[in-house]
């Protein structure tokens, strides 16, 4: 009997402690943000000015987390296994749409799967600029693509890492050229290809606007082309692929995204948050001040969105194929 009683306090105790778990207001602790790439690239100078906004609408403190490795399955795989409970979310761009086709493309287990991510909002829609060290000859792409024809594999680009957001469209130009060689330096992310280029140790890299932009206007890089389907309105006497022989079209997106499994409710109030943090003045300066644009999409729209170019993507890289192996 006495047995029995216990018992049932203990059922009514674990009922009420999960109806208080439901009713806690959302949210109640801090949040945190991860980045999978280091400091300095297009994901994580995004990230920092939406935290930040994100702490001014939910009043709750948001922190942002580096988690580089892989180039970024390191922290998407952390990501995709945390407790879905709207306390652990992930800013990502293009290159989240690679793995499962690169992976596929080797012939080995996925590292992570698209499923297991709730898309939350697009927050921007990068344009990508191919720029060379401002200490090189090329001004335009005709010589730098002559050079490369004397002077097959001697010459360096660097990448945010093998089948990542900017290896993919160097690659693929590359390709298009006439499957043109070059050395491949890959880096841990954005703010090292950068770095990568701008002390030479690589000679150019498909950029974000973001992170290039400001080294473009203090003369440090040179821009050769854009991947957009127009000319980036920032920078309009840079021609694009397209212009110059090349059908190809290949933008930085960066996403919000959930481990799959998040309470709805919470996953609507973390979209209307991001609904207003998009339009929030300071936000909007600092993508300003990086040239990029905001360009955001709700949770349906931004699903559909991520479906057709995750389709793309992995046409892309099927064509590419064994380039290296990640």
């Amino acid at each position: 009997m006495v047995r029995r009683v216990f018992f049932a306090v203990a059922l009514i105790a674990i009922a009420f402690t999960s109806l208080a778990a439901a009713q806690e207001p959302y949210p109640s602790r801090p949040i945190t943000l991860v980045v999978p790439f280091p400091p300095g690239g297009v994901t994580d100078i995004t990230a920092r000015p939406l935290a930040a906004a994100l702490e001014r609408i939910l009043k709750s403190p948001v922190v942002v987390t580096n988690k580089a490795g892989a180039a970024g399955n390191v922290g998407r795989q952390a990501v995709a296994v945390s407790k879905p409970d709207g306390y652990t979310l992930m800013i990502d761009l293009v290159s989240i749409s690679n793995g499962p086709a690169v992976d596929a493309l080797f012939e080995r287990p996925a590292a992570y799967t698209l499923d297991q991510f709730a898309p939350i909002a697009r927050l921007t829609n990068d344009i990508p600029i191919l720029v060379v060290n401002a200490g090189t000859p090329w001004k335009t792409l005709a010589e730098l693509g002559a050079d490369l024809k004397k002077r097959p594999g001697e010459i360096t680009y660097s990448s945010s890492g093998p089948y990542g957001a900017s290896h993919v469209p160097m690659a693929w130009l590359l390709q298009a050229a006439g499957d043109l060689k070059m050395r491949h330096l890959p880096t841990t992310g954005g703010g090292p290809a950068m770095t990568a280029v701008l002390g030479n140790h690589a000679q150019m890299w498909v950029s974000p606007t973001g992170v290039t932009a400001p080294h473009i206007q203090a003369a440090k890089v040179r821009p050769l082309a854009v991947f957009s389907g127009t000319r980036h309105p920032r920078f309009p006497d840079v021609p694009t692929l397209k212009e110059l022989g090349y059908d190809i079209e290949y933008y930085f997106w960066v996403g919000l995204f959930a481990p799959k499994g998040a309470p709805a409710p919470i996953l609507r109030a973390i979209g209307d948050a991001v609904r207003q943090a998009v339009q929030d003045p300071e936000f909007k300066t600092a993508m300003d001040k990086v040239q990029t644009e905001v360009a955001y999409l709700d949770a349906d729209e931004f699903k559909r969105f991520w479906e057709r170019e995750s389709a793309t993507i992995g046409g892309v890289i099927k064509r590419i194929g064994k380039a290296e192996k990640p």
